[in-house]
C-alpha cells in the first residue's frame, strides 16, 4: 500500500508546545505500549506498519519540519518537501510525482492520501486498506473515507452519499455548515470528509495537467513557489462526478485543539506537576525544568515550556490562536536530524543554547562570518574538528570558535553542551556548510 501523509501546521493552536517547526504532530504526549512517550507522527507511522509492515509511506511536509521527521522517524522514511505553503492539491501532486518520478513507482498503482495527525485505533488503518482495495477495483475516479459523524459538526465538510451501503456512490458535497444544516445532514445519513481518500497515480496526474504546466517532478518542484493556492477539494473532488465513499465508523478525533488533546492523552501530568484533591478536569503538560502546583481548579489546561505558559479553560482554549500570533518572538525549542537544541538566554549580543546530540551523530560542517562560539561540555563523550583540528572532548572541555572557522561535533555518546554566540550580529542564516573530507 502506498500512503501520502500529509504533515502541515503552523503549531499556534497547541502552543506553548508546538510552534513554527515543531508543530502538534511531533509532541510526544502519547504512550505506546511499552510505556514510552511518542509523538502523533510516530504513533501513525508505528499502526500504519502494524497493520502493513511493506507499505510505502511518504510525508508531505515543508522544509522545516525535515530534520523533525527525520529524527523522530529516521532516515528511510521518504519525505516529499513542499518549498513553499501552496495548499493542498499542489502538495498532492508534488508528493505524487515524487512517488512517480524520485521512488520509480507505475503510473498504475494507487495512493491512499490521509493528514498524519487523526486519534485513531487500528481499524483505521485497517479501513485505509480496504479504501486502497475498492479503488483498485477501478469502479470509481476517486474513492473517499466518510466517517459517521458523533455529533453535528461546523468544523467539517459534509459527504451524502446515494445509498446506505458500506460503499456507495457520491450525492454529492457540502461544506462546513451552521449546526441546523449539520443536524440535517446528518438526517440524510451524511458523513464527515476526513480529507482521506485514494486514487490512481494517473488519474491525479492527468488532473493537474489539465490545470498546471509542468512535465515532472523536477519542473513541478522548480516552479512550485509560482502555483496557485488551491485545496485539493477545490481542484478535483468537488468537478468530479465519478466518486465512491467508504464508510468508516471506528473511533476517530481532531486533536486540533488542547479541549480535544487533552480527551486522547492517558496521564493527567506530563512531566513536573502536582494538583491537589480539589482539582477536576484538569491537565498539566509540562517541559520546564520547574514544578508546577495547581489548585482548587476544575476543567482547566496548563502548559509550560520554553516558549511560554499557558493557563486556559479547556472551553477557550480553542480560541488560542490570534493571541498566539500576537507573540513575537524567536524559536526556543527545535527537534533536528542529530538532536535538539533549547535556548536559555536571549541577550542584545549574545544567545545561550543547550544543546543535545544524539549519539553517533554530528552537526555539519559549517561556519559562521558574523558571530563567535564557545562550546562547553556536559555531559558524554565526543569529538570536535575546528579548521580541520580534531580533538577528543567530554565534560568540562571548553572549546573557542571564532568567526570563519569551520567546526563540527560528533557524540560518540548523548552529548550535551552549551552554546553561547557572540556577536552584534546573530542570525540563523549566518550559515555556510562544506564538505568534511
Amino acid at each position: 500500500m502506498n500512503i501520502i501523509l500529509l504533515s502541515g501546521g503552523s503549531g499556534k493552536r497547541l502552543w506553548p508546545l508546538s510552534n513554527d517547526i515543531r508543530s502538534k504532530q511531533f509532541i510526544k504526549i502519547f504512550k505506546n505500549d511499552q510505556g514510552e512517550y511518542e509523538s502523533m507522527v510516530q504513533r501513525v507511522y508505528r499502526q500504519i506498519k502494524e497493520v502493513d509492515i511493506d507499505s510505502n509511506i511518504t510525508i508531505a511536509t515543508s522544509k522545516t519540519q525535515v530534520s523533525l521527521i527525520h529524527n523522530q522517524l529516521g532516515n528511510d522514511i521518504g519525505i516529499s518537501i513542499e518549498p513553499s505553503r501552496r495548499d493542498t492539491f499542489p502538495a498532492i501532486v508534488l508528493a505524487t510525482l515524487y512517488l512517480r518520478d524520485v521512488k520509480n513507482i507505475s503510473e498504475n498503482e494507487y495512493v491512499v492520501v490521509c493528514p498524519v495527525d487523526p486519534f485513531v485505533e487500528k481499524d483505521y488503518f485497517e479501513c485505509l486498506k480496504k479504501l486502497n482495495e475498492q479503488a483498485k477495483k477501478n469502479e470509481a475516479n476517486l474513492v473517499l473515507m466518510g466517517i459517521k459523524p458523533t455529533y453535528p459538526s461546523e468544523k467539517y465538510g459534509y459527504i451524502i452519499p446515494k445509498t446506505n451501503d458500506n460503499v456507495s456512490y457520491v450525492a454529492e458535497f457540502k461544506e462546513k455548515p451552521d449546526t441546523k444544516a449539520a443536524e440535517k445532514y446528518i438526517q440524510q445519513h451524511a458523513l464527515w470528509n476526513g480529507g482521506v481518500f485514494a486514487y490512481k497515480i494517473k488519474y491525479v496526474l492527468d488532473k493537474a495537467h489539465e490545470l498546471l504546466n509542468f512535465t515532472d517532478y523536477n519542473d513541478f518542484y522548480a516552479n512550485y513557489e509560482n502555483l496557485k493556492k488551491i485545496s485539493f477539494d477545490y481542484a478535483v473532488v468537488e468537478k468530479e462526478k465519478n466518486i465512491q465513499v467508504l464508510r468508516f465508523n471506528g473511533k476517530w478525533k481532531d486533536i486540533g485543539t488542547w479541549n480535544t488533546l487533552t480527551e486522547t492523552i492517558d496521564d493527567t501530568i506530563i512531566g513536573r506537576g502536582i494538583m491537589n484533591e480539589t482539582c477536576s478536569n484538569v491537565h498539566i503538560l509540562n517541559e520546564l525544568d520547574r514544578p508546577i502546583l495547581a489548585m482548587g481548579l476544575h476543567d482547566v489546561v496548563i502548559s509550560a515550556s520554553s516558549e511560554g505558559i499557558l493557563i486556559s479553560d479547556k472551553n477557550e482554549s480553542c480560541f488560542i490562536k490570534p493571541f498566539v500570533e500576537q507573540f513575537e518572538q524567536q524559536i526556543m525549542f527545535a527537534e533536528k536530524s542529530w538532536g535538539s537544541y533549547q535556548v536559555l538566554d536571549v541577550e542584545k549580543e549574545s544567545l545561550t543554547i543547550k544543546v543535545t546530540l544524539n549519539k553517533g551523530n554530528k552537526m555539519n560542517y559549517h561556519n559562521h562570518m558574523h558571530r563567535n562560539e564557545v562550546w562547553v561540555v556536559i555531559e558524554g563523550k565526543g569529538r570536535t574538528i575546528v579548521d580541520g583540528m580534531e580533538q577528543n572532548v567530554s565534560p568540562g572541555d571548553v572549546i573557542a570558535i571564532n568567526v570563519g572557522c569551520k567546526h563540527t561535533i560528533f557524540a560518540e555518546t548523548t552529548l550535551k553542551l552549551i552554546e553561547v554566540q557572540l556577536g552584534k550580529e546573530i542570525n540563523a542564516n549566518d550559515k555556510q556548510k562544506f564538505t568534511l573530507e
